[in-house]
């Protein structure tokens, strides 16, 4: 076999195998980095927004306030007792929301909820004081919604009083587009 041949052969052989290998890394990391439900899962924030408002699942957003409490008081103006560890911080944001057209308003109200968050990732769920003023879900039947009218919500979480100097604002999401927002303050 001539010298030229031999090259020829040499250059197709490693020009099928980088071109294999390519075609095998791309097949293997492509479900790891397309994958937006896992990316979702992990906590991944899409996007950030300065008090809003911002649509999110048909419904609008609108950060007011983020205020830390050490104690919370009723309609009465008595204390309202939340279960939490001793030195813990209790945290008020209270939220401007408005549901769109293609909310179900089922009972005049529909599901909300909004996540605090802080610069380490930790988040927090909500709690539902018994009597607080504002309504602290949107299903609350003191507080009806009507669409596309605005009304004010409180989300009250009890955090860790290290948490409050880190604590960034609230999370929106939406489940099925897999959509994440922070709302700061």
């Amino acid at each position: 076999m001539k010298l030229a041949s031999r090259m020829s052969r040499l250059t197709v052989q490693i020009a099928l195998l980088v071109a294999l290998l390519a075609a095998a890394t791309i097949i293997l990391l492509r479900p790891y980095l397309t994958d937006t439900e896992r990316i979702y899962e992990e906590g991944r924030i899409d996007q950030v927004i300065n008090q809003g408002p911002v649509t999110i699942a048909h419904v609008e957003w609108k950060l007011d306030s983020l205020k830390a409490y050490t104690s919370i008081l009723d309609k009465d103006g008595e204390a309202i007792d939340l279960a939490g560890p001793a030195g813990s911080t209790i945290v008020v944001a209270t939220l401007t929301v408005t549901p769109r057209e293609g909310v179900f308003l089922k009972d005049k109200g529909f599901t909300c909820d909004a996540t605090l968050r802080d610069t380490h990732g930790n988040t927090w769920d909500t709690e539902q004081p018994f009597d607080y003023p504002l309504a602290t879900y949107c299903g609350d039947d003191d507080h009806p919604f009507t669409m596309d009218k605005p009304q004010q919500i409180a989300k009250v979480y009890v955090v860790p009083k290290s948490a409050v100097p880190n604590l960034t604002g609230v999370t929106v999401e939406d489940f099925t587009d897999h959509r994440r927002v922070l709302i700061t303050p």
